[in-house]
């Protein structure tokens, strides 16, 4: 079976000056190179934390009982205080910045493209960087889920009502998926970064992009081969420092 073709950072570069507008498609890879661990790897909190992840992310078991959900939310929170977006997720804040970057579409829920400076992220499987009360509605920050948890075993809003993080569960429906198409219909350059596209339904979403697409990520990636389809095998942050050195951008 033959390889996808491979770009260098120069011609990746010389593609984003080029090929405009340009959309992100971030998958767990660009989590795990801040420190964050797949929650399914060996050192993955379902793990080491022998969490079950149908009592966890399981809508009908967080209805019955929110705790496990909790007690996983205290340590995944507490992860998030260690750790900080990585070269590549400022990469994407500064080329939004510049005008370059139209969006960014992540199967993470770890908000760190928010830390890092990015305005427009789509959420397909939403994140803890807002909440809503499951009683009355009102919303709240990360920062406010924060301090509910840290006092309590479940956080509850003034009403008495049980606050979700805004996260995809098992039995929910992925978000904004139909305007994640959309932006990547438009996209003159698709980048697709530390993915392995097996997750459906964002696996198909590189198949909207009727410009160039190029998957970065260290492993295989199930990207459609075709014209306009490339592959780099290399670490996100490596890659796009040197991206970014080809661009003139700050810190690269």
């Amino acid at each position: 079976m033959s390889r996808h073709e491979t770009v260098d950072p120069a011609t990746c570069a010389a593609w984003i000056r080029d090929r405009g507008p340009v959309v992100a498609l971030t998958g767990a890879g660009v989590s795990t190179a801040a420190g964050i661990p797949d929650f399914r790897g060996p050192q993955g909190l379902y793990v080491t934390r022998r969490y079950d992840p149908e009592r966890v992310f399981e809508l009908a078991a967080f209805l019955d009982d929110p705790l496990p959900f909790f007690d996983f939310s205290r340590d995944f929170l507490q992860v998030l205080d260690e750790v900080e977006p990585t070269a590549t997720h400022r990469f994407l804040a500064e080329l939004e910045r510049q005008g370059r970057l139209t969006a960014v579409v992540t199967q993470n829920i770890d908000a760190l493209h928010q830390q890092a400076g990015s305005h427009r992220v789509l959420e397909v499987h939403g994140s803890y960087w807002t909440s809503t009360c499951l009683g009355c509605g009102a919303t709240f920050s990360v920062e406010q889920l924060r301090q509910k948890i840290l006092s309590s075993e479940v956080a509850r809003c003034q009403c008495g009502g049980v606050v979700k993080p805004d996260v995809v569960f098992f039995g929910e429906p992925v978000r904004a998926l139909d305007e994640a198409a959309s932006v990547i219909r438009d996209a003159g350059l698709l980048l697709v970064l530390g993915s392995s596209l097996t997750v459906y339904p964002a696996a198909w979403l590189p198949d909207e992009c009727r410009g160039t697409v190029v998957a970065v990520n260290q492993g295989e990636v199930g990207l459609r081969r075709g014209p306009e389809r490339y592959v780099v095998d290399a670490d996100l942050d490596e890659f796009f420092t040197s991206v970014g050195r080809e661009l003139g951008l700050p810190n690269s």
